[in-house]
């Protein structure tokens, strides 16, 4: 990821409700959600969330894909992946011991198919 993708994703999550959103789509991957239900879910005006969702696609956080008549939105963990790797791109130096921690944390809680059987399960 380059310094300036990289500030644009960021910017656009300095910002509560994009905030919000990011870590509400993260959380129903990889099913995603549709924007409307993400503007319910936050209590947020459609329009309103509308600006957040263009703002958050614009900064290639989030990807959208048209069903029918409704658009569903998903977070795009490729870039969620290279903005870690940007941020502890050079952490260490060569001492893998320091890094351990932050790469554990980093570690899914769950394995993908954990994942979609508690999306079903929730729904």
């Amino acid at each position: 990821m380059e310094s300036e993708q990289a500030i644009l994703a960021f910017a656009a999550l300095a910002q509560s409700t994009r905030l919000d959103v990011f870590r509400l789509l993260i959380e129903h991957e990889p099913l995603g959600l549709p924007a409307g239900e993400v503007a319910r879910r936050l209590a947020v005006p459609h329009n309103t969330m509308s600006t957040h969702l263009a703002v958050l696609t614009r900064a290639g956080l989030i990807g959208a894909e048209r069903q029918s008549r409704t658009i569903i939105y998903r977070a795009k963990l490729d870039t969620v992946r290279a903005m870690a790797g940007f941020l502890v791109k050079d952490c260490c130096r060569g001492r893998p011991d320091v890094c351990e921690p932050l790469i554990s944390d980093l570690s899914p809680c769950c394995s993908p198919q954990a994942l979609v059987a508690k999306e079903a399960a929730d729904d």
